[in-house]
């Protein structure tokens, strides 16, 4: 079973950068898809980006340009770097292989003046 582990989580003004990091213990995430998913205070856990196994990513079109995907086998570690954030990105952001294994605690992005 994977162990996922959020961090990079800060308060940032508008048009501010984060970069967060998802590392994974228990198993390797090489061979999985794996994805970035946001919860926005009262609203439910929604999917932001993908990326598979070979490198391919995709976005939602609100983060679409802004954030960035990406991988490293050799760490078992998934990043997401964010920039331009937005008012409405805050959340606390998860991430997950696809299929879901067990959910991590999570890290808080906020974003405000």
């Amino acid at each position: 079973q994977v162990r996922l582990v959020e961090s990079g989580g800060a308060l940032v003004q508008p048009g501010g950068s984060l970069r967060l990091s998802c590392a994974a213990s228990g198993n390797t995430i090489s061979t999985y898809m794996m994805g970035w998913f946001r919860q926005a205070p009262g609203k439910q856990r929604a999917l932001v980006a993908t990326i598979s196994s070979g490198g391919s990513a995709n976005y939602v079109d609100s983060v679409k340009d802004r954030f960035t995907i990406s991988r490293n086998s050799a760490e078992n570690t998934v990043y997401l770097q964010m920039n331009n954030l937005k008012l409405e990105d805050t959340a606390v952001y998860y991430c997950n292989s696809l299929p879901f294994s067990d959910w991590g605690q999570g890290t808080q992005v906020t974003v405000s003046s």
